[in-house]
């Protein structure tokens, strides 16, 4: 009888916490920008944790396509065990197709996750100044690019973040939060108690520099790996095979970047030798061919390995 009260009464003090943390959250309805990889992960892992996602896309077609992919997604996830066929059901459901931009207006906190250039950001910060509140949180999943130029194009420069969450999102449990030379300590703490209760992944704090954190060592190490493959040091198996058993990483450099696109690896490593002028961030000669031939990595199924259409490699 004294352990059954002493249990309700955990119950009833843990769901009391919970909803305190609720009614404290001033985020509850995200819109993500972009149903491209990071997009899908990004709008998947929103809907699990309970919030309405607001996925948006420039056509139907790449809306449909990204919708698809999240469901598909989760059919391996109910394989794996970890859902229901009912809890695939309810994830999905929290997920809104959208081709109406001005509808993201009904959402607290904005995502953007398109294409990795600087022009095309642009433009959609400016849509997304005209149809959103001067409350709205607009959020950045940039991996390289700037805050602060970012948000120049906005009359709310202050309201402008970075989120750089890393992929696979669901499975990778931190988000680089970088502030602009702009942005508020209330928007940088929203977030930050946004990404720590409500989605539960680390945060870490950064100011704006090129590649921030992440980008700037992973594309080193990605570079550096290409170059030894290049010079004939060993095969690329066993390149990613040494350090995924000798540094216990979940995948080899070769692979992470095939799963990056190394389209998006060149773009980044470009960018860090333009900013800082160090040969450490020149391309590796081999990337740039490989992309100049289309072979991508997992979303054209070529890359430094062979992958299937559902990402996953053939051996």
């Amino acid at each position: 009888m004294i352990y059954s009260t002493l249990d309700r009464l955990r119950t009833i003090l843990s769901h009391r916490e919970k909803d305190e943390v609720e009614q404290n959250m001033d985020i509850r309805k995200v819109a993500v920008i972009g149903a491209g990889t990071m997009g899908q992960g990004i709008a998947q892992m929103l809907a699990v944790k309970g919030l309405d996602v607001f996925l948006v896309e420039k056509t139907e077609e790449q809306l449909d396509r990204g919708y698809k992919m999240i469901s598909l997604h989760l059919d391996k996830e109910i394989e794996r065990w970890a859902i229901t066929n009912s809890e695939k059901k309810i994830i999905l459901s929290r997920i809104h197709k959208i081709s109406e931009f001005k509808r993201v207006s009904e959402c607290d906190l904005v995502i953007e996750t398109v294409t990795e250039d600087l022009d095309v950001k642009k433009k959609v910060f400016r849509k997304l100044d005209q149809v959103c509140g001067k409350d709205t949180i607009l959020a950045s999943n940039t991996s390289t690019l700037s805050l602060t130029e970012l948000a120049e194009e906005t009359t709310k420069p202050e309201r402008v973040i970075g989120m750089h969450f890393i992929h696979p999102v669901e499975k990778i449990d931190m988000v680089e939060i970088i502030r602009g030379l702009k942005t508020s300590t209330s928007t940088f703490e929203t977030v930050k108690k946004f990404v720590e209760e409500f989605i539960q992944k680390e945060p870490i704090a950064v100011y704006e520099s090129p590649g921030f954190v992440t980008t700037r060592l992973i594309c080193t190490l990605i570079n550096e790996a290409v170059h030894t493959l290049v010079e004939g040091v060993t095969t690329a198996e066993d390149i990613d095979k040494a350090m995924r058993i000798g540094y216990d990483f979940r995948y080899g450099p070769l692979e992470m970047a095939d799963r990056f696109g190394l389209d998006s690896v060149l773009y980044a490593l470009e960018r860090l030798f333009r900013e800082f002028g160090d040969i450490k961030y020149r391309p590796s000669t081999l990337l740039r061919k490989m992309v100049r031939a289309g072979q991508l990595g997992t979303k054209t199924g070529s890359g430094f390995f062979r992958y299937d259409e559902d990402g996953d490699r053939i051996k």
